[in-house]
């Protein structure tokens, strides 16, 4: 059996530390090295235990968790997973903590906290033993400006093709990265990324400030729009292509989780394979777990072309993997590259 992930919990609530603690030591793969209440204590307590993985609250007093991780990543990049409220506010702290080089993100509950981590209790362990595993680096200046676009000098009609992107852990930061690279008239593009409720609409919110391109959270009927980004809205609906006399529209609704997310990677693939066909460009991005897999098989299947993450830039090679091994990723590229890699097969046939 391999050695145990390492884990130091960082929360000033003496409360959430024993939950935390609680849970996390009932997985014989998790070792709870620790607990600290505040920055300032976690900093010595990782000097002397040097734990794998570190998990960080937001709302602390002294320092809070994001200054914290921005030093952190500077001077000792590690794995981290951030802990915050699901609200409005939560999700601007947890995607700016995911730009600032967090691995990941928990829901902290507001009420019946006892109960509702237990609930959770496997995906927080799995989030922490991803975390264990990730390749983390130091991290560039999250508003640094917006590279040229990779397609500047590149000749392709973006209303050829229809680009769907999945994408879980690390996706984040590999999105922003490579949408920065899109022109205004990009392909019309769909993007299904793993976060919890009311992550997506911020989100997009925040890539539309950033990038050339228009993005937005998706809705039900939207029309698939040059130059337009559509993100899959997290909570209880999938995201889907669908065909029709006046060209393709995203379609939102209500259905069961499939490859056990909602929404489901694997549930817009295998919608874009069905309506969209030899027209439609498949990417799947660093992730855990399997989802996307699949209707990246039947993408290339139905014509289309498809895109892989490579494993060395990959936070977690999880989805990517899986998907090259099925045959379902015709290439593997690195992070800087795919955005040129997906305006190449935009100017083939």
């Amino acid at each position: 059996m391999a050695r145990p992930v390492r884990v130091l919990v960082v929360d000033d609530s003496a409360l959430f530390q024993r939950l935390f603690q609680d849970i996390l030591s009932q997985d014989p793969e998790i070792e709870v090295v620790g607990t600290a209440e505040n920055p300032l204590r976690a900093r010595e307590m990782i000097k002397q235990l040097n734990p794998d993985v570190l998990t960080l609250d937001i709302e602390m007093p002294e320092m809070d968790g994001l200054s914290f991780l921005d030093r952190l990543m500077r001077l000792r990049p590690m794995p981290v997973v951030m802990v915050s409220t699901l609200t409005q506010v939560g999700a601007e702290e947890a995607l700016t903590a995911l730009e600032l080089g967090a691995v990941d993100y928990f829901p902290k509950p507001t009420v019946a906290a006892g109960e509702a981590i237990s609930a959770q209790a496997a995906e927080f362990c799995a989030k922490v033993k991803a975390a264990g595993r990730a390749k983390v680096r130091p991290r560039p200046d999250p508003i640094a400006a917006r590279p040229p676009a990779a397609a500047a000098g590149t000749a392709f009609d973006a209303s050829r093709k229809i680009v769907a992107i999945g994408s879980s852990t690390g996706g984040v930061e590999a999105l922003r990265d490579i949408l920065r690279a899109f022109p205004a008239a990009c392909p019309a593009t769909v993007i299904t990324q793993h976060m919890p409720p009311h992550f997506t609409e911020t989100f997009a919110k925040r890539l539309d400030a950033m990038m050339a391109p228009n993005v937005k959270e998706a809705r039900n009927g939207d029309k698939l729009m040059v130059g337009t980004v559509y993100i899959a809205p997290s909570g209880d609906n999938h995201l889907e292509v669908v065909g029709g006399a006046g060209g393709f529209s995203c379609r939102v609704g209500p259905g069961a989780p499939v490859s056990g997310h909602r929404p489901s990677v694997d549930k817009l693939f295998h919608s874009v394979a069905g309506a969209v066909g030899k027209r439609a460009i498949g990417v799947i991005l660093t992730g855990m777990g399997h989802d996307g897999a699949e209707g990246l098989k039947h993408i290339r299947d139905s014509g289309g072309r498809t895109l892989g993450q490579s494993e060395d830039t990959c936070v977690v090679y999880g989805m990517p993997r899986v998907a090259y091994e099925m045959g379902g990723v015709e290439k593997q590229v690195r992070l800087p590259q795919i955005a040129k890699e997906i305006f190449n097969l935009c100017a083939t046939d």
